[in-house]
């Protein structure tokens, strides 16, 4: 690959693309604000496989510049096994589906288990190619803990029937597919240790009360949004956003400005990546919901309206500065074969012509995916309603300092699907049997304690969380605990400073340093 790398590269980047490159399929996963969403751009800049990028709804594909994956698998709403095979059929000689290198699916959390089988019926028939995907190279790309499969109560009980659980990772394709698993661990949102510390303790559902207790100190029931405008507000249901806006619309002076948005050619109402029509006053509180070319501002910024005219409308940041903000144009592609330069190519469908911004004295927990505030009031009503929505919303805010909640958080509040710890537990201990057994691992234990050296390892914890320390082992051992007999490793601990035993399976990755 070419190109210089926009953004700080270590190593878990570095072999995550040399892994695509060398035609590896690979499983990308981190926390919020890990740099996965830098890595795909950069990935699809700058690699020389014949790709497509997909997502599964329409406004993320508008997001990353793809495409649905119903639009490219030529699929209707609810497609069943019988009509993605009868898809693959019409799509045989279509040269884009046989010269596919690599099929990258951005948000995978959301695929539905029965999609993605649709999806591998599909490009086998396709390509008449009876491996999985029909031979192409997969790269999935999503934080599990984040945005769930939607399952409707009549779609329930049919899944429930044929598959362990809704999510990807229980689609029959998936059952022996062999791919790689990295998962970006380094934030770059939060620059805080304790606060970075808490929101994994409400992602995996293992916060201690003292950091439950240092969250609720952020619980502020007479804070006046009114008398604080820069903070935004995360409500959980969409309803109670619209009606926070409007509200503080209404309460301001002036006359208002509509902005009817333009839109031509293939792109549907529910891909709209803006208001279609926009209203607006001035000192309205909006935010930017592009990323502008000239790097004054990025998607999720906050200001204030302070002019209005015809054709444009001048914000003055948060961050400092007036800007002159005009039409943005989105647009929906699809992929095709370029005959010419035999070559996969996008070409635009329909496209979207807006000013770039929306009403933001409030938005949903939902829509504030992928974005960062400085300041945010996190209300999650009667109570959430989905797996990881604690998550979602308090990772959002910078810093503790600038978080304020308008309910206490309690642990029945942190939803956690146990079968998304279990996938992804299981699939890491698969990965690292099969990049380095269990029998090279107690050999290369042995060693150390012989020669008396120390050991970087990787450790994985029964709640899904990583542990990178430094040991000096002392002895190997077979034991049980509670009826559970495993290999045992004795060793002094410098990260926590006192004598440890590990779990030899749950080492994932070890090495002896050099002395």
């Amino acid at each position: 690959m070419e190109g210089k790398i926009p953004f700080e590269i270590n190593d878990q980047f570095k072999k995550a693309i040399d892994l695509l490159e060398s035609g590896k399929n690979l499983i990308l996963t981190g926390r919020a604000g890990t740099g996965k969403s830098t890595f795909l751009n950069y990935f699809c800049q700058n690699t020389k496989k014949q790709f497509v990028l997909l997502a599964p709804t329409g406004v993320a594909a508008v997001n990353i510049g793809g495409q649905t994956i119903h639009s490219f698998c030529k699929f209707k709403p609810g497609v069943t096994f019988d009509e993605a095979r009868n898809s693959g059929k019409k799509s045989q000689k279509n040269k884009m589906y046989q010269h596919l290198q690599i099929l990258i699916i951005d948000e995978i959390s959301m695929v539905r288990c029965d999609l993605l089988d649709c999806i591998d019926i599909f490009l086998r028939t396709a390509r008449k190619n009876n491996l999985p995907f029909g031979g192409v190279q997969t790269f999935f790309v999503g934080d599990l803990y984040q945005l769930p499969p939607v399952v409707t109560s009549n779609e329930t009980k049919t899944i429930d029937v044929i598959y362990e659980t809704p999510y990807f990772f229980s689609s029959k394709v998936m059952q022996g597919f062999s791919s790689e698993f990295i998962e970006f661990e380094k934030i770059y949102r939060q620059k805080d240790q304790y606060f970075i510390e808490l929101l994994n303790g409400i992602r995996n559902k293992t916060i201690s009360d003292e950091m439950l207790e240092a969250l609720n100190s952020r619980f502020m029931p007479d804070f006046d949004e009114n008398k604080h405008p820069e903070y935004i507000y995360l409500a959980s249901r969409n309803a109670q956003a619209e009606m926070l806006n409007e509200k503080n619309l209404n309460y301001l002076p002036g006359k208002v400005q509509l902005y009817p948005a333009s839109v031509e050619g293939n792109f549907s109402s529910e891909f709209f990546p803006a208001p279609a029509n926009l209203t607006l006053k001035k000192d309205a509180r909006v935010m930017l919901l592009n990323n502008d070319s000239k790097g004054r501002w990025i998607n999720g910024s906050l200001g204030w309206v302070k002019k209005m005219e015809q054709d444009f409308i001048n914000v003055a940041l948060d961050q400092g500065g007036k800007f002159d903000v005009y039409p943005y144009l989105w647009e929906i592609y699809e992929g095709f074969f370029d005959e010419r330069e035999k070559t996969i190519k996008r070409r635009t469908i329909g496209s979207f012509l807006q000013i770039p911004v929306q009403l933001a004295w409030a938005i949903t927990i939902h829509k504030s995916q992928g974005k960062t505030f400085d300041k945010a009031i996190v209300d999650i009503g009667k109570g959430t309603f989905t797996p990881g929505q604690v998550y979602v919303a308090l990772s959002r805010c910078r810093s503790l300092d600038g978080l304020v909640l308008k309910k206490r958080i309690e642990k029945k509040h942190i939803w956690l699907d146990r079968r998304v710890v279990k996938f992804i537990t299981q699939y890491q201990y698969q990965r690292s049997e099969q990049n380095f057994s269990f029998e090279d691992k107690a050999c290369l234990v042995k060693k150390a304690i012989k020669e008396k050296r120390r050991m970087n390892i990787v450790y994985l914890k029964a709640s899904d969380e990583k542990s990178r320390r430094v040991i000096l082992p002392k002895r190997i051992y077979e034991t049980e605990y509670n009826g559970y007999a495993f290999t045992a490793v004795d060793a002094y601990c410098f990260l926590r400073k006192q004598k440890r035993v590990f779990n030899l399976k749950r080492i994932l990755e070890m090495r002896i340093i050099d002395s």
